[in-house]
Formats: structure tokens, C-alpha cells, sequence
């Protein structure tokens, strides 16, 4: 197993004229085949194969979800993979794996412009609120947060804690939040928008 990590760190590193979507997909198969941890080596090599993206500049951020993909076709993933290791059957593989990457980003894609269509609507709330740059920091927050705390608002933007909880209301009552836990104490919120968006097409 060290020896065959060995060689596959060596592939990553080492300079190629192959394109980098198929050796994404090589590198992807081969992690699989060697199977370095006893549970979890599906989520790290999907992990591996998006920040090699990223690493390789064909992406600025990790926003490729190749895991509803798989998820999705969970039992022909593996029937494809095991047809490499006993057949070699590549071409097939390598189709399957770039047509994922093909629907993922689209998908993607999607989500951004839906994402980007709510911040747009949400500066109406920005634009009405006395100190609108502070507003636009907590609603801009929420689209890495979409599930939050007044005392995580409070820590993000390092504001007083009674200033982010009235922000928090303020959004509640414009029907961005909706406050899930039912407690008068530690209550999270949700912006149940945002959340629809991300999750959206995502086969």
C-alpha cells in the first residue's frame, strides 16, 4: 500500500501533456483501488479530486459537488471501477467520471446564479437599514452560513452580541431567517432560501 501511494504521489506531482480531466480520473481510480484507510476512502477521493482541480487552476474554489453524482450512480461507480482493475476497461471509467464532472458543473453553475439572484434581492434589506454596510456583512455571512447563531454573527463580524441579535430579528421579521430551535436561549437560525438553492438540482 506505502509503495503503491508512493507512485501515485509521484503521478500527481509529475509534469504531463495528459488533459487534467482524465488524469483526475486516473488519480480518482487508482486512490480507489488502493484503498489506504479502512472507511471514508470515497469522500477522500472525491475531496482529492476537487482540490486538484483547484491546485491545477481549472477551478478558484472547491465548488464542484461530485458527490451527488456518485452518490447518485453509487452502484455503477463501482461496477465501473471494478471493471479497470479487472479488465481495464478505462474508456468506460473515464466516460462516466467526465460526464459527472460535466453535470456537476452545470449544476454548479446553476446554484451560483440562483445564489447570486438572492443576494440581489436581499440588498433591498441592506439599502433600508441605517448602517447598511454592517447589514450587507450579516446577510453576506449567511451565504457561508445559512444556519447560524446571534453569538456566531457576533464572533464573524465582531460586533457586540446584542447588535447581532437585533440585526437577526430585523431579518426574521423581513422573512429572510426563521428562528428552528423554539428556545428562548441559544436559537439558531436558518435561511431556508439559501439552503434550497445549494441543495437545488443536485440530482
Amino acid at each position: 500500500m506505502h509503495l503503491a501511494l508512493n507512485d501515485l504521489e509521484t503521478f500527481i506531482h509529475t509534469d504531463t501533456d495528459m488533459p487534467p480531466l482524465i488524469r483526475a480520473g486516473i488519480i480518482h481510480y487508482q486512490f480507489e483501488a488502493i484503498h489506504p484507510f479502512l472507511d471514508g476512502n470515497g469522500r477522500v477521493g472525491r475531496l482529492l479530486t476537487v482540490l486538484l482541480l483547484c491546485e491545477w487552476g481549472l477551478m478558484s474554489h472547491p465548488i464542484l459537488n461530485l458527490s451527488a453524482y456518485i452518490e447518485h450512480y453509487r452502484q455503477q461507480y463501482y461496477d465501473l471501477l471494478l471493471a479497470v482493475s479487472q479488465k481495464g476497461a478505462w474508456e468506460a471509467w473515464l466516460a462516466f467520471f467526465l460526464r459527472g464532472v460535466s453535470e456537476q458543473a452545470r449544476a454548479s453553475v446553476f446554484r451560483i446564479e440562483r445564489l447570486q439572484d438572492i443576494r440581489a434581492r436581499y440588498q433591498v434589506i441592506v439599502e433600508q437599514e441605517r448602517n447598511a454596510a454592517r447589514m450587507a456583512s450579516v446577510i453576506d455571512l449567511l451565504f457561508s452560513r445559512p444556519l447560524l447563531s446571534v453569538r456566531q454573527v457576533s464572533a464573524s463580524l465582531n460586533i457586540p452580541f446584542k447588535t447581532a441579535q437585533a440585526y437577526l430579528t430585523k431579518l426574521v421579521q423581513a422573512g429572510v431567517l426563521r428562528e428552528v430551535t423554539g428556545y428562548a436561549r441559544n436559537r439558531i437560525f436558518q435561511c431556508d432560501e439559501i439552503l434550497r438553492a445549494v441543495q437545488e438540482n443536485s440530482l
